[in-house]
């Protein structure tokens, strides 16, 4: 029998390995509204989701054990620009990729906000799970 907390499966929902093949932090943004993006995260699950995302690139090494915390029942919205290694963060201009690793199964989206042009754009598509 399924253990229910809440109506939610106590161990969450989704998988724990997630692949964003497709990153890229445009160097100029036009208007109010700074191009962006996000690695949003869902846990359905009681316990805290313990992140470790690595920042993949086509010319150079990763950026790799960066941590981030997603509380129990929680969602949480990563803007890429902030994430660092040992205070190195993505370059702006530089196509990326990223993988997202957790102890426990979450849901992970990626969204992207393009100012580049007074015509914006917003993009969100699921990630890739890999187990």
């Amino acid at each position: 029998m399924m253990n229910l907390v809440n109506g939610l499966h106590a161990q969450g929902y989704g998988s724990k390995y997630w692949v964003i093949p497709d990153g890229y932090i445009p160097e100029v943004s036009q208007g109010t509204l700074q191009s962006h993006e996000s690695i949003c995260v869902l846990n359905c699950g009681n316990e805290a989701a313990v992140l470790e995302i690595t920042i993949f690139f086509e010319n150079r090494e990763p950026l790799e054990n960066i941590t981030e915390i997603v509380e129990g029942r929680r969602t949480k919205h990563i803007r890429t620009a902030s994430l660092q290694s040992v205070g190195e963060y993505i370059p702006v201009g530089v196509p990326y990729a990223i993988t997202v690793k957790s102890q426990i199964p979450i849901i992970v989206q990626y969204s992207r906000l393009d100012s580049t042009q007074a015509e914006l754009a917003l993009m969100s598509v699921m990630a890739h799970p890999i187990s």
